[in-house]
């Protein structure tokens, strides 16, 4: 049994002091009154200082500090945003409203006391986010569902991981604080968040309560022994699981890369040895519970087994989706963006912004954007349509090989398979049921998954990549983190530096694996590892992926996924999109409307 409850580390003696009303009928509770045992210097929050805006009928409050001994200012605050229905106010004449809870207040379905909440993590390339200040206008569609929207500040890769995980989890603590003077259920928190963002609502999907955190919870004066577990997690296409993800790399997209000189190429070789080692150790199982493993193949490219096939049939689910879902004639050049809202969506931000939000971490403002007005994404300059690869700062090179080109207009669906054989016939199609196989997943990713990073894609060779500065020690510098690597280039010139970096420990004295474990999701939902069932982990999970993304390998997701399933989650939803690249893929529809739609399917 979990030793971790709804609020987490509780003397036994105190947990039948709680008191706890029903939620729906997911089987939840939600505590609300009796919060003996819980340790906190924080003040509540002032339930006389919320702002009102009358346009879209959300009281909200920003500058709310969740840390009692914060190490960055500019970051650890938070703003919430809470539909009007749940609120009575008065006001004080001054911008400011008083409000009690509106017990009987209803809005999108939801009462004030079942109300779930949503928590952005807007940290592309585990970037620092910026708190905000003032009203975020496209909390609108959140809060007419009768979401209360809760929106941290975090530090960022610059600061070294686990920062943002931490400040993120003590923000949820903090407003659990407070769920006896806010609406909303303490069992009905939903984190969502793409590409670093992604990973890192994983992540708080994946670590409830995990001990790994505590230290750095208590450094920063975050509130104790009350949960900061999650119960969904929404993730478009999450860099994560990064102790095997240079390995993952190598085994899914080395194929497409050529001209690597013979050092960089045993080094790729090795890694997708290391990768088949790991997935054999791991003891993956598919839907009927079969096991997944690599064989070795005559090249030495373990391209065979059971994990291959099933790699492979994700592969071809994805295309025959899209074929099934695709009405032709269609333009491929507007596949990113239409009929979609693309990474942006999260967060347009026309409208006011109480004096606007400075750039992320490391993060370029665009086309002179500034969230001040126009459709801009994010707060942050990003417009809709783009994708992550244009402001998350993570560095990317061209393939060596150039893939094809998809960007014309296709009238039917033999027209596009003949552009996808364009090269070489690696996609079989059967008229007849309008469905696909693949040759390989070598002629997938020469064709449509190039490599777009160097070997060492997350742990740069050079330790230059943002994930390098992520398990860095905040000095600016980055460090090696993949012991994998450590391995491999043992007898080069980058043995000393990999060999050094790893022995290393941050200021509360943890090693590079212990901070490595508490950001690596499948830690805790594995059993070959140590961190497994010993975190609470989120029920509910919603895993998108961009299957055409030179970003992370197919398998990131997959993985993620398998091992949720592997774990006893029952509610996994899970789509790799073709066509799609490193954006907030969805296969059809509007990506914030289906998030939406997907956590009230989850509290039905």
């Amino acid at each position: 049994m979990n030793k971790f409850l709804s609020f987490g580390l509780l003397p036994t003696a105190l947990m039948a002091a709680f008191i706890f009303s029903g939620c729906a009928s997911s089987g939840t509770k939600n505590t609300r009154s009796n919060q003996n045992g819980i340790v906190s210097s924080l003040p509540k929050i002032d339930m006389t200082k919320w702002h009102y805006n009358e346009q879209d009928n959300v009281y909200y409050q920003t500058g709310i500090s969740y840390a009692a001994t914060p190490a960055d200012t500019s970051y650890e605050t938070m703003g919430i945003y809470v539909p009007g229905a749940y609120f009575t106010g008065s006001d004080n004449g001054n911008g400011t409203f008083s409000v009690t809870l509106n017990k009987s207040g209803r809005q999108g379905g939801f009462t004030s006391a079942n109300a779930p909440s949503v928590i952005l993590v807007e940290t592309p390339g585990y970037s620092a986010c910026n708190p905000p200040s003032g009203y975020v206008s496209t909390v609108k569609e959140f809060t007419d569902a009768g979401f209360i929207y809760i929106y941290p500040g975090c530090r960022g890769r610059n600061h070294g991981a686990p920062a943002g995980v931490t400040d993120l989890k003590a923000s949820i603590r903090y407003w659990r604080y407070n769920l006896n003077l806010l609406p909303g259920n303490s069992d009905r928190i939903f984190s969502f968040g793409m590409s670093g963002g992604g990973a890192q609502s994983a992540l708080l999907g994946a670590t409830g309560n995990a001990a790994e955190y505590e230290p750095y919870l208590k450094a920063i004066g975050a509130i104790q022994n009350i949960s900061d577990a999650v119960t969904g997690s929404m993730c478009w296409c999450p860099i994560t699981n990064l102790d095997i993800a240079d390995a993952a790399y190598e085994w899914n997209m080395a194929a497409s890369r050529t001209g690597l000189n013979q050092t960089v190429q045993q080094i790729s070789d090795g890694l997708s040895q290391a990768f088949a080692d790991y997935i054999n150790s791991i003891g993956l199982k598919d839907e009927k519970g079969n096991l997944l493993t690599l064989e070795k193949t005559e090249d030495g490219s373990y391209k065979a087994g059971s994990y291959y096939e099933y790699t492979k049939t994700v592969i071809e689910d994805s295309l025959n989706k899209f074929l099934s879902d695709t009405k032709f004639p269609y333009d491929a050049s507007k596949a990113q963006s239409s009929g979609f809202r693309r990474p942006g969506d999260m967060g347009m931000m026309g409208g006011t912004m109480g004096g606007g939000m400075p750039p992320m971490d490391g993060m370029p403002q665009m086309d002179g954007h500034n969230g001040q007005g126009g459709q801009v994404g994010q707060g942050r300059g990003t417009l809709a349509g783009q994708d992550y690869t244009q402001m998350d700062n993570i560095q990317r090179a061209e393939s060596s090989t150039s893939g094809l080109t998809l960007n014309g207009l296709y009238k039917t669906p033999q027209d596009y398979i003949k552009a996808l054989n364009a090269n070489t016939e690696w996609v079989i199609y059967d008229e007849k049921t309008n469905t696909v196989k693949i040759t390989s997943i070598d002629d997938f990713a020469r064709n449509v998954k190039t490599a777009t990073k160097s070997v060492g894609a997350f742990d740069d060779l050079n330790a230059s990549q943002g994930e390098n500065q992520l398990f860095g020690y905040a000095d600016g510098n980055g460090a090696h983190f993949d012991k994998y690597l450590a391995e491999i280039v043992k007898g080069t010139k980058y043995e000393a530096a990999y060999s050094a970096d790893l022995e290393k420990t941050d200021s509360l004295g943890s090693s590079i694996q212990t901070r490595m474990n508490a950001y690596t999701p499948t830690y805790y939902l594995n059993s070959n590892f140590e961190g497994y069932k010993k975190s609470d982990v989120a029920k509910y999970w919603r895993i998108r992926s961009g299957i055409f993304q030179g970003d992370t390998a197919v398998n990131t997701e997959m993985n993620l996924a398998l091992s949720l399933k592997n774990y006893g989650i029952k509610n996994v939803d899970f789509e790799a999109v073709w066509a799609q690249k490193h954006v907030k893929a969805e296969r059809t529809g509007d990506s914030t409307a289906n998030f939406i739609a997907w956590v009230k399917e989850c509290l039905k």
